[in-house]
């Protein structure tokens, strides 16, 4: 390529992005301390405080309660009077930052050659300069889980905070657990249970596989430290020690059973569910098993053709009256945009069945025990990051929405994004006609 070319390119390139479409830089970390004040505190464990307070300093709280009870000096005060403060929404499996427009091949990076690869981290393949993230946390989701798809064993996913550089900045955790997609269980034709059925066979068959891949990876991990290192057993080896968890994807019945009861019987410490549509009917056996559960977007059709229209919306209640621990999903058709739709999927659950602040809590608290991090994330306590966001209204519903402050680790955020910059571009060549 001769310098004429290669500038022109380089031009065309400017010319298509232009600075001011760029995502914004993260914040710088917090050196004084914050205290905001006198709105509606939602701490995210069922707890708030009205004309409350949360003060933070060096990217932690330090103070969660009513606002006449703050005792300490603060660098900066906010007056939030009438507004919301909630911990930042956290959204589990999810494929943001790993693929970045649906119809464009060459920008999804989710998903590897094999079926069973669990040696494939999502960290490694992370961009944190993706444009749709910053239209994501514009709506207070703060963190997520990438997870990566497409394979019987899929890999080994990530927690990341949307306020980074790069992916080693991004990292809460860079190896939560492990994805394991359970072979459907009624594929094929009605006599699945047929013996003679090729359906079935193949799926007795694929099951065969996973059974002596776990049982490969169970010996690895028991196996002196100085044996040869195996990539795929390796990372597998979490799985028994309770430092990582197996993450099941599966919606049926017969599916949730099996692959519950197969964890079990392979010595995985911690199973969760992740879609998880008919876990209701089993609840028994994820509560004696205490198997938690990732719900799939409730804005979906019901599974089945008999299936009441309204199930999916209330998936959520019916965990929560059986007693297992769940959080909410949005893995589906487009989720990468409408993922910033996640405290709204909430509201839907609020108006079937839950409370709000049981709702709130299912994004927040709940979702980050799910995937381990509640020691630090997930509420609002004295001790925990300070990540958090403020909202002009109901953060649950789209009509009162409207976040005017966002926070991470105590860093503050600035709210801006492509779409909003794309707004105030075309807003400016209209106003005068």
């Amino acid at each position: 390529m001769n310098a004429r070319v290669l500038l022109l390119f380089v031009l065309c390139a400017l010319g298509a992005s232009p600075l001011r479409a760029q995502r914004p830089s993260p914040g710088p970390p917090q050196t004084r301390s914050i205290l905001v004040k006198g709105g509606t505190v939602h701490v995210g464990d069922g707890r708030t405080f009205d004309e409350g307070a949360v003060g933070f300093r060096g990217g932690r709280i330090d103070y969660v309660g009513y606002a006449y009870g703050v005792k300490a000096a603060y660098d900066t005060v906010i007056d939030i009077a009438g507004k919301h403060v909630y911990p930042g929404f956290i959204l589990p499996d999810a494929t943001l930052g790993l693929h970045e427009i649906d119809l464009v091949g060459a920008t999804a990076d989710e998903e590897e050659i094999g079926e069973l690869e669990p040696e494939v981290r999502a960290i490694a393949a992370y961009n944190a300069d993706s444009k749709v993230i910053a239209t994501v946390r514009a709506n207070g989701v703060l963190l997520a889980q990438v997870v990566p798809r497409g394979n019987i064993l899929s890999g080994t996913s990530a927690i990341v905070r949307f306020d980074a550089w790069d992916p080693d900045d991004a990292a809460v955790r860079t190896g939560d657990g492990v994805h394991l997609d359970w072979p459907g269980a009624y594929a094929g034709s009605r006599t699945a249970d047929d013996g003679d059925d090729p359906v079935r066979k193949a799926r007795v068959k694929q099951l065969e596989r996973i059974r002596r891949f776990f049982q490969r990876a169970k010996a690895y991990a028991a196996g002196p430290k100085d044996q040869e290192v195996d990539l795929r057993l390796d990372a597998m080896r979490g799985l028994f020690n309770g430092t990582r968890t197996l993450f099941v994807h599966a919606d049926r019945v017969r599916e949730i059973q099996e692959s519950v009861l197969f964890a079990r019987e392979m010595g995985v410490v911690r199973t969760v569910i992740v879609g998880g549509y008919d876990a209701w009917r089993v609840a028994d056996l994820l509560r004696e098993k205490k198997v938690d559960v990732v719900l799939p977007r409730l804005h979906s059709l019901p599974l089945r053709a008999d299936d009441d229209v309204d199930l999916p919306y209330r998936l959520p209640a019916l965990l929560k009256e059986r007693g297992v621990r769940f959080c909410l999903g949005m893995a589906g058709d487009m989720e990468r945009p409408v993922s910033r739709n996640l405290g709204f999927v909430a509201g839907t659950a609020s108006a079937y069945g839950l409370t709000r602040e049981e709702a709130l809590r299912a994004i927040t608290l709940d979702a980050a025990a799910v995937l381990g991090i509640d020691a630090d994330y997930g509420s609002l306590e004295p001790g925990k990051s300070a990540t958090l966001f403020v909202s002009a209204g109901d953060a649950l519903d789209m009509s009162g929405n409207r976040v005017e402050q966002a926070y991470i680790d105590g860093r503050r955020l600035t709210l801006d994004d492509h779409q909003k910059q794309l707004y105030r571009q075309y807003e400016q060549r209209y106003r005068g006609r």
